[in-house]
């Protein structure tokens, strides 16, 4: 038997202990750096397995690993998931709804790390078949910033290992469970914080005169804002500002001393972010001035652009192809959403992926309360990461 097809049977055999673990992370989801049982789940998981690890690593990230017996090698590769889960409140009507109020797996990371520890017990039973060694990360924080994957590179998650490539997969809801969809290139968006504090005297609303309008100022940043994104970018390189959050705590008649707002900027191209980075707050603290306001702007470190090498992505879609079928494998397109995968890209040869994870077309969108996966999509999403970990290293 071929090893697709040994990967497929004992992908078959473990798939009811993937859906376990599937089910009992999406029932106790945490959210960004608070993963204290998540991380202990999967902790405990990995000593059933007498598989190595480092533990509590850029907050509660752990780092895998299981070193191949068959000859000596120095090669080393990476796979990775995301651990924590979003502040929403969960509608679907399941027996393993989450029983954390105000907290849901609304985007899939229950779905990435059960898979990867499918993946671990998969290649771990096949350590005599390969050399090298298979890293798995296991990543807190990705939903916010600071984020778990700057963190956990801050805190050293490879500062014994020099893996060649890193692979990360991504449930996809646009696609039926079995699918797997491919992209080269940058595929994902920077993503940076703007938040904005216009300051000024305010008052009674009968009296513009004699006061600092920073209603009238605050809604002039916004409307100049777009026209940055219209006249100061490169056209021919995406980019979004976006503002969300606009706060002017006054009455019907009463003028606020401060407005704050909240938005975020995306680009696809980081020479063209770090100079809107620059350009944000001179355009926002003139149209205050303009205003006789003030103006505060606060831009915390953002998440890089995520990008896939063509290399290693075709090497993944390839191993892909020769799994499901050239039929269900595609290419999705790229977006203005944003990874922390990026920190990743930006020092490491990656590919990232998404699997297809669609119960049928009623199925909720990521980051919604109706968001939940066909769990067949776990067949795919667990033998492909040790298929390719296994082929990769097997000679």
């Amino acid at each position: 038997m071929n090893l697709v097809n040994v990967i497929k049977q004992e992908t078959d055999e473990l798939f009811s202990e993937v859906v376990g673990h599937y089910r009992y992370l999406h029932q106790h989801p945490e959210l960004s750096y608070k993963e204290k049982n998540t991380s202990k789940y999967i902790t405990s998981f990995l000593d059933a397995e007498d598989v190595s690890y480092r533990k509590n690593i850029g907050g509660f990230g752990i780092l895998a690993k299981v070193k191949g017996e068959a000859f000596e090698s120095t090669r080393e590769i990476a796979l990775c998931a995301d651990m924590d889960a979003l502040p929403i409140e969960e509608e679907n009507d399941v027996a393993y709804k989450s029983v954390n109020k105000k907290v849901m797996h609304a985007c899939g990371h229950d779905a990435q790390v059960a898979s990867l520890m499918g993946a671990v017990k998969l290649i771990n039973k096949h350590k005599k078949d390969f050399g090298g060694t298979v890293l798995f990360v296991f990543q807190p924080a990705e939903e916010q910033s600071p984020s778990g994957a700057f963190e956990m590179l801050r805190d050293g998650v490879f500062v014994d290992h020099n893996p060649e490539f890193i692979v990360k997969q991504h449930a996809y809801i646009d696609l039926p469970a079995g699918m797997i969809a491919f992209q080269s290139g940058v595929i994902m968006a920077s993503a940076d914080e703007v938040h904005v504090k216009v300051k000024g005297q305010g008052g009674h609303g009968a009296l513009p005169h004699e006061l600092n309008d920073t209603v009238l100022a605050a809604s002039n940043i916004v409307i100049a804002m777009q026209q940055v994104v219209s006249r100061r970018r490169n056209p021919f390189n995406p980019m979004v500002l976006s503002f969300g959050k606009f706060i002017a705590d006054g009455a019907t008649n009463v003028i606020p001393d401060v407005v704050t707002l909240a938005g975020s900027l995306r680009c696809m191209d980081e020479q063209e972010r770090q100079k809107m980075l620059k350009i944000i707050p001179e355009i926002a603290t003139s149209a205050a001035a303009a205003y006789g306001c003030t103006c505060e702007v606060t831009i915390p470190e953002g998440y890089p652009c995520t990008v896939n090498s063509k290399n290693i992505t075709n090497q993944v879609r390839e191993i892909a192809i020769e799994f499901v079928g050239d039929t269900n494998v595609h290419e999705f397109p790229k977006r203005m959403t944003a990874d922390d995968f990026g920190f990743f890209t930006e020092k490491y040869p990656c590919c990232y992926y998404r699997f297809g994870v669609s119960n049928d077309s009623k199925a909720g969108k990521l980051h919604t309360s109706t968001f939940l996966i066909n769990e067949d999509a776990l067949r795919s999403s667990t033998a492909l990461f040790a298929l390719l970990s296994l082929k990769t290293l097997s000679g």
